[in-house]
C-alpha cells in the first residue's frame, strides 16, 4: 500500500470514513529533540479500510484529519489515547470527540494498570503483532514497505479489540464508568501545558513555603524557557536541579556556582542570570498566595492507615475485576488518610460506592480487615 500525501486524496479518505460510526486511530510521532512533538504519521481504518497519513509530505493541509477527529458523529478509537490527543491539540488547537480509550476500558475490566497494547491484542485475539518497527525512524521518507505494514496492522488489531472490549464493558454495566473517564481524556485542562502550573509535574523534596515559591517560579521559568525554544524540559534545567533551587534558594552568582547539580559555569551564562531573577520572585512571593502544602508522602507513607488503605484497594480491585489504579490512586489514597472529605475521584460516583464508603469506614473504625481461607476480607463492626 501507499501512504496518503496529497490534500485531495484525503479529504476523499475522511469523507468515506466520516459514514462509519467509529473508527481506529493511531498516530507515530517524534518529541526527543523538541518540546511540542512533531507529527510523522497517522493511521486510521474504518470496517471497511486502513490507511497511513504521510503527516511530513510536503504540502499536505492535514484539515480533513482535524475535521474528523472532531465529527460528533464518529466515535474515535485510540490505545493509550493521551499523546495522540495532545498531538491533535497542538496541532489544530481542538480535542478530538468522542473518543473511546481501550487501556481504559481495559483497566475498568480488571485487564490489569496500564495494560500494553501488543499485550491487549494478544488477550483479545491470539495476535501476536510484530514490534520490530516500534522505534523506527518515522521522520526518514521514503517510508518503507515494512513501516506501513506496522503502521497498518495497529488499526486493523485495535478495530477487533473495541469491539471486544465495548462488548463486555455494556455487559457488565460499565459503559458509564469509561464515559467519566473519557471526559477528563478529552478536557483541554488535561493538555493545557501552562508555565504556572509546571511545577504540578515535579516530585521534590521542597515543604516550606519559601521553598514551594522557588519551585514554583523556577518551574515556570524553565516551562516558558522549553516552549520558547522547542526543546524538552530536561535540555533547559532538569527536575533534580530545580529540586535543589527550591531548597538552597542562591540569590547571588556565586551562590548558584557552588551548586553541585548545576554544570561548571552555567551560573555565568544569560539562563543563570534568569535563574536568579526567579529565585528572587519565589522570595518575594506572599506566602499567603501560595497552595496548600499537604503532609509529606514519606510522612504519610508510614501510617497505618494509608496502609490499611493499600489492602483495602487491592482487595476491591481483585473482587470487582478493576485495574487498582481505576479505582484510586496513591495520592487519592494519602488524602483520604488527611481527610474524609477530600476532593479525589475515589470518594465520587462509582468509585466511592465500590471504595470510598468503605475506606472512609476502615479509617474510623466501622469497618475491619481479616484474613478468611488465605483471603482478605471486611468485617462490619
Amino acid at each position: 500500500m501507499e501512504p496518503i500525501t496529497a490534500t485531495k486524496e484525503l479529504a476523499a479518505a475522511c469523507t468515506r470514513l466520516a459514514k462509519h460510526d467509529f473508527i481506529t486511530v493511531d498516530t507515530e510521532f517524534l518529541r526527543e529533540t523538541t518540546y511540542f512533538p512533531i507529527l510523522c504519521v497517522a493511521q486510521v481504518a474504518s470496517a471497511d479500510e486502513a490507511l497511513v497519513i504521510d503527516a511530513l509530505a510536503e504540502g499536505i493541509d492535514l484539515t480533513p484529519f482535524f475535521k474528523l477527529m472532531a465529527n460528533e458523529k464518529v466515535l474515535k478509537v485510540f490505545h493509550a489515547a493521551r499523546q495522540d490527543i495532545e498531538i491533535v491539540w497542538h496541532r489544530a488547537k481542538m480535542i478530538p470527540h468522542p473518543v473511546f480509550d481501550t487501556q481504559v476500558a481495559a483497566m475498568v475490566l480488571g485487564y490489569g494498570d496500564s495494560i500494553s497494547y501488543d499485550q491487549l491484542v494478544q488477550r483479545i485475539t491470539g495476535d501476536t503483532l510484530d514490534k520490530s518497527n516500534r522505534f523506527t525512524d518515522w521522520t526518514r521518507r521514503p517510508l518503507t514497505p515494512a513501516q506501513l505494514k506496522y503502521a497498518v496492522s495497529d488499526v486493523t488489531h485495535l478495530r477487533d479489540v473495541y469491539l471486544a472490549l465495548s462488548a463486555d464493558i455494556a455487559k457488565r454495566g460499565r459503559t458509564q464508568w469509561v464515559k467519566e473517564e473519557m471526559k477528563v481524556l478529552t478536557s483541554p485542562d488535561t493538555y493545557r501545558m501552562e508555565p504556572e502550573n509546571a511545577w504540578l509535574r515535579l516530585k521534590t523534596r521542597a515543604r516550606k513555603p519559601k521553598e514551594l515559591a522557588v519551585l514554583m517560579e523556577v518551574a515556570a521559568w524553565r516551562e516558558r524557557e522549553a516552549q520558547a525554544r522547542d526543546v524538552p524540559r530536561g535540555r533547559v534545567l532538569k527536575d533534580e536541579v530545580i529540586g535543589d533551587l527550591a531548597v538552597q534558594a542562591p540569590t547571588s552568582m556565586e551562590k548558584l556556582g557552588s551548586l553541585r547539580s548545576l554544570p561548571k559555569g552555567f551560573e555565568r551564562s544569560k539562563w543563570g542570570h534568569d535563574i536568579l531573577d526567579a529565585v528572587k520572585r519565589g522570595l518575594a512571593r506572599d506566602p499567603k498566595s501560595l497552595p496548600h502544602l499537604e503532609r509529606s508522602r514519606q510522612a504519610l507513607n508510614g501510617t497505618a492507615t494509608l496502609e490499611l488503605l493499600k489492602v483495602l484497594l487491592r482487595m476491591t480491585a481483585e473482587r470487582n475485576g478493576v485495574a487498582a489504579k481505576v479505582i484510586a490512586t496513591v495520592d487519592d489514597l494519602e488524602q483520604i488518610a488527611a481527610s474524609d472529605d477530600a476532593d479525589v475521584p475515589a470518594l465520587k460516583g462509582w468509585r466511592r460506592e465500590m471504595f470510598g464508603e468503605k475506606a472512609i469506614a476502615l479509617k474510623h473504625g466501622r469497618l475491619a480487615l481479616a484474613v478468611e481461607k488465605h483471603r482478605v476480607v471486611a468485617v462490619e463492626r
